[in-house]
């Protein structure tokens, strides 16, 4: 009987603990399977179709609007600005006016240069008495010389004798050699006279035009962009030739001067097309040509910016100088073209259980290369597809498939793809997305709640 009593003791004594131990079990089962199902993910494929349409790659640069051919009149004398002239519509030369070829733009005080002009004439008409004065010494000089040669030849004949004293033999000869040099010296007098002349002729000539130079004339028919001086203001130009007015030849002709990075330069040739807008026009497109590249490049923050002329017409005028025009000169253009968006020719499974059984491009795929959302890998940025070759994957249900494909021209967003085994409307894959489970999974342990 004791012995019967220790078993039924001992039998009471495990049949807790089991269950305890029973009841341990299932709950690490339970919270396993439950933190299992909480953190378990699922991986989607994002995909895009394959459209057709036209795709423009360009380079994008900021440039500003220049005349074509501009004038810079300035001022060649000193002096006061005492009026300004007439344009083509009768009003005072401002900005705008529309000018001729020889309108008078502005007028200097001239009192100065017109005392020059009056003292040069003083000097010509002195010069020409001078040479009156020389010409008629000549004269009197040569009829003198006549008179002392006539002298010295009846001198020579009579010789010295009782007739002709040896004194005045020696006379006669001495005057003759005298009216010689007499002659010859009238002769370089009325040279100097006539010398004297013609500089002060130059004297009036430079008086004249530093006169006419009071009077500022426009050297070309355009239109004012910029008028620098007042009435009443005083030019100087001792060293530099002061400007006055900035004209502008023709508008209808403009130009736009585009700072283009070295990197993006060399594909830039004469003719390229060109479009740009100005903040000043929202919604309005213009276009132009590459005219040339100016060598002569500038360092800007380290990097080297060389200058792009580019050649716009504006026969209606709307372009203003000087206005800041944001450029895209079209490198290349790809009509009726199948396009991928840029994300499909970066993007890599990201494992290689993902590639279709199908598959036989025989290239390799390494675990970690996939684009996804959720995975900390940095995306790459969008850029034009460098060399001519990618890979692009298409979905086949549960899997992807690669296609080789020939790149083309891409605008950043989406890029021009040729295949042989590609076709609009199919789905290429531009990345993958991480699901949570944790939104539908239940602990099976906590009670739930019933509604009515």
């Amino acid at each position: 009987m004791p012995k019967i009593g220790n078993s039924d003791s001992m039998q009471r004594f495990l049949k807790p603990r089991v269950i305890a131990t029973i009841a341990v079990v299932l709950a690490v089962g339970a919270g396993g399977w439950w933190w299992h199902a909480r953190n378990a993910s699922q991986w989607f494929f994002r995909t895009a179709q394959v459209k057709r349409g036209d795709v423009v790659f360009s380079i994008g640069a900021t440039g500003t609007l220049e005349p074509e051919e501009v004038v810079d009149v300035g001022a060649q004398v000193e002096g006061q600005i005492n009026m300004f002239g007439k344009d083509k519509n009768g009003k005072a030369i401002d900005y705008g006016s529309v000018v001729e070829e020889g309108s008078v733009l502005a007028q200097i005080d001239n009192s100065v240069y017109a005392a020059d002009v009056a003292l040069a004439k003083a000097q010509v008409e002195q010069g020409k008495a001078g040479e009156v004065r020389a010409t008629a010494d000549l004269e009197q000089m040569k009829a003198k010389a006549v008179q002392a040669e006539a002298d010295w030849n009846r001198a020579q004949k009579l010789g010295p004798s009782e007739a002709l004293s040896p004194t005045a033999y020696d006379s006669y000869k001495a005057n003759y050699e005298i009216a010689r040099a007499n002659v010859a010296l009238d002769e370089a007098a009325l040279l100097q006279a006539k010398a004297t002349t013609v500089q002060a002729h130059a004297t009036l000539d430079k008086a004249q035009r530093s006169l006419d130079f009071c009077t500022i004339k426009s050297p070309v028919t355009g239109v004012i962009i910029d008028r620098r001086v007042n009435i009443g203001q005083t030019v100087v130009a001792s060293f530099n030739t002061p400007s006055l007015f900035l004209i502008a030849k023709d508008l209808t002709k403009m130009q736009i001067w585009v700072a283009v990075n070295e990197a993006d330069v060399g594909r830039i040739v004469p003719g390229t097309l060109v479009t740009f807008t100005c903040d000043a026009f929202p919604g309005k497109e213009f276009k132009g040509s590459a005219n040339k590249v100016r060598l002569n490049a500038t360092m800007t923050q380290n990097v080297v910016m060389y200058t792009v002329e580019v050649n716009a017409e504006n026969p209606q005028n709307i372009l203003l100088p000087y206005l800041t025009a944001n450029v895209h000169f079209l490198v290349r253009k790809d009509s009726d073209a199948l396009l991928v968006p840029n994300a499909a020719l970066r993007w890599e499974p990201s494992s290689a259980s993902k590639v279709s059984p199908n598959a036989r491009s025989g290239k390799p795929v390494e675990q970690g290369k996939g684009d996804t959302t959720s995975g900390g890998k940095a995306m790459k940025q969008d850029k034009e597809p460098k060399g001519s070759r990618g890979t692009i994957w298409l979905k086949e249900g549960e899997y992807v498939r690669p296609v080789e494909v020939k790149t083309g021209a891409s605008d950043g967003v989406n890029t021009a793809v040729v295949a042989d085994n590609l076709a609009e409307g199919q789905e290429v894959v531009i990345g993958e997305d991480a699901q949570s489970a944790q939104a539908n999974t239940k602990n099976p342990f906590v009670p739930q709640i019933i509604r009515r």
